[in-house]
């Protein structure tokens, strides 16, 4: 279990940090809330919680007008990688093509990371590992 100390603070401002990404679609996408509360999901392909926990997060995304969600791939060893988990597991969601700066700037060390973002651009809540679909629900209110 990671210690609080190893993950960005929840009060963290993302305003003038946030990374700029491209995505599976050819866009780019910046990773902080455009006005909305905003959940940012890091996983990488391979990871089988994060396989066992997706669904949860596409529900929660598919329920919830008020709730933005962006997926940012790490560690993948290709673009088709991540196509495929997106197609296994139906996201309608974007995915950001992420890389080893932005692992370094979230402090990513484990999958699946859960960084909600508010209205602000503040981390309000986040969290390591499977995540229940109340759960996320629960974090992202």
């Amino acid at each position: 279990m990671l210690r609080e100390s190893s993950m960005l603070s929840t009060a963290t401002e993302l305003s003038e940090q946030a990374p700029v990404l491209p995505t599976l679609m050819d866009e780019t996408i910046s990773l902080k809330s455009q006005g909305k509360k905003t959940v940012l999901y890091f996983f990488a392909p391979w990871c089988t919680i994060c396989h066992a926990s997706i669904s949860n997060l596409q529900n929660i995304y598919q329920d919830n007008e008020e709730l933005d969600v962006i997926a940012v791939a790490l560690d993948y060893a290709n673009e088709q990688e991540i196509a495929e988990f997106s197609a296994q597991h139906r996201l309608d969601f974007p995915i950001a093509l992420g890389n080893e700066q932005v692992k370094a700037q979230f402090k990513v060390q484990g999958y699946p990371s859960y960084y909600v973002i508010d209205e602000q651009n503040t981390i309000t809540a986040k969290s390591m590992g499977y995540s229940s679909e109340l759960g996320l629900y629960l974090r992202a209110l």
